[in-house]
This record gives C-alpha cells, sequence and structure tokens, in this order.
C-alpha cells in the first residue's frame, strides 16, 4: 500500500510540475548540476585515493577500517563543492512550486527572507547567478554555504557505505591476467554501492533539502538546525516522511556513480591530462 502510494504521489509530481512549468521545468537546476557535478566527483574520488594511498602501504589490499576511513576523508572534502552547488540547485528546483502560492512572512527565519523579498526579477526568472549574487549580498559566503552541517552528516556517511562497498564489490571482478576489472563490472559495482549509501541516507538528505530550501510556502515550518528540522519532521509528517524521494535517488546515483568510477577507474582523466600537455 506504502509503495503504491509513493508511486502515485512521484507520477502526481511529475505531472503537476509539467503542467505548471512545461518539460523544461522539469530540469530546472541541471546548468549548475553540469557546471559542478565534474569538479565535486573529481574532488571525492581523487580524495579517496590520496586517503587511501595514505593509510594503506598497499593501495589493493582490503582493510575495511582503512576504506571506511578514506571514505570519510573523502566525503568531508567533497562538500567544498557540494554544499554550494545543492543549495544553487535547490532553489532553481524550487522556484515554479511557490509560483502561484503566497509566501509565508512572520513564520520565515530573517535568512530566508532576505531571498524570498528580493528582487522582482529574480523572483520572476531566478537563474544561479542572481541567487548567488543575492545570498553573497545579504549573507555573505555563509549564505552559499547553509546547511554544511546537514550537507556533512549526508555525505560523509554516504562516502564511508561508498567506498569500501565499491572497493570490494569491484574486486570480485578483477582479471588476474590485466589486475583490473571490466568496464562493465566496474560501472555495476558503481552502480550497486551508489545505490546501496544513496538510499542508507536518504534521511539526512530530507534533512538538508528542508533546511536549504529558502522560501516557505505560508504556514510551512522554518527550521533552527538539523536537530530541530529532524524533531519538526519526525512530530508532523512521520517517520516515512524521512525516506521520500528514496528511489528517486537511487535511480540518478546509480548510473551516476557507474559511470564515473568507470571513467576514473580506467584513468581517462589522467590520459586526457596527458594528452593536453
Amino acid at each position: 500500500m506504502e509503495e503504491t502510494c509513493t508511486k502515485e504521489c512521484r507520477m502526481d509530481c511529475l505531472v503537476k510540475t509539467a503542467r505548471a512549468e512545461g518539460f523544461f521545468g522539469m530540469y530546472r537546476g541541471a546548468a549548475v548540476n553540469l557546471t559542478l557535478v565534474t569538479p565535486e566527483k573529481a574532488i571525492k574520488l581523487a580524495a579517496n585515493d590520496f586517503f587511501r594511498q595514505l593509510l594503506m602501504e598497499d593501495r589493493m589490499q582490503r582493510n575495511l577500517k582503512m576504506e571506511m576511513l578514506a571514505g570519510c576523508g573523502a566525503g568531508m572534502c567533497q562538500v567544498v563543492v557540494t554544499c554550494p552547488m545543492e543549495m544553487l540547485k535547490i532553489q532553481l528546483q524550487d522556484a515554479g512550486r511557490l509560483a502561484g502560492h503566497p509566501q509565508g512572512s512572520a513564520s520565515a527565519p530573517p535568512s530566508s527572507m532576505s531571498y524570498a523579498m528580493g528582487s522582482a526579477s529574480t523572483h520572476k526568472r531566478p537563474s544561479a547567478t542572481l541567487i548567488a549574487w543575492e545570498l553573497l549580498c545579504t549573507q555573505g559566503l555563509a549564505g552559499l554555504y547553509r546547511g554544511l552541517g546537514a550537507t556533512l552528516l549526508r555525505d560523509i556517511p554516504f562516502s564511508i557505505i561508498y567506498f569500501p562497498l565499491f572497493a570490494n564489490l569491484n574486486n570480485l571482478g578483477v582479471s588476474e591476467r590485466t589486475g583490473k576489472a571490466s568496464f562493465a563490472h566496474s560501472f555495476v559495482s558503481g552502480c550497486a554501492a551508489g545505490s546501496v549509501a544513496a538510499v542508507a541516507v536518504t534521511p539526512l538528505d530530507v534533512l538538508k533539502t528542508r533546511i536549504q530550501t529558502l522560501q516557505k510556502g505560508l504556514g510551512e515550518d522554518s527550521y533552527g538546525g538539523t536537530v530541530d528540522c529532524a524533531r519538526k519532521l519526525w512530530t508532523r509528517e512521520g517517520p516515512a516522511a524521512l525516506m521520500k524521494g528514496a528511489g528517486c535517488r537511487a535511480l540518478v546515483i546509480a548510473p551516476l556513480f557507474g559511470i564515473a568510477q568507470g571513467v576514473y577507474f580506467f584513468g581517462i582523466g589522467e590520459r586526457v591530462l596527458q594528452w593536453l600537455e
């Protein structure tokens, strides 16, 4: 019953978004993703490799504790790009939701009021550049890193789960002749590990998204931090709310990490840099 309801909710969201904002409304925030997802994945994968070399004498040896620690380091490094990227992406994706609805006033915190009450051009046709500029002008660099704590709480556990799981799955397909797994095996391993990690940290992603959503509709809650957000969400919407979007996250992250891990594993980036030199 719950699974049926979830599917119906997804379809309802898709249909309403398409009707209200058109086909391209479903791709809001894509430019931000395209611009920043490459450095984000590069930092994550390179940092994990660096910490593995630092913590393990033989990078190919199986040491779960060291692999988890290396993943922790990678998760901490990537938030330099992840936090502002998702901050801007969420505002762009959320822009159409409140277009025809009144916004909150008294309940909105000062940090979100400046954005919600921004210029008409920003409100009618937001862009990543305009949103970033307004946040920098009104709140400084801290505005772009709103929700940093929640982002760390999501990305560190994700990397702790993902990298050791991928390494062990990928190791199952290593060829004795080449010493490497095939691209297909690396791709599948990345997809599987990414899906498991994405679903596991979905509650933390929900909290991060709620905190980073600056514009509030009338009657919507504002949050004083991660703990306050978790308490209000649990009390008013129930524990099931913490798993909203788990299936969609798995569907998106699985191929993303499958491709990224396959490309990185075979050193395509290094070959391109060598060719440019």
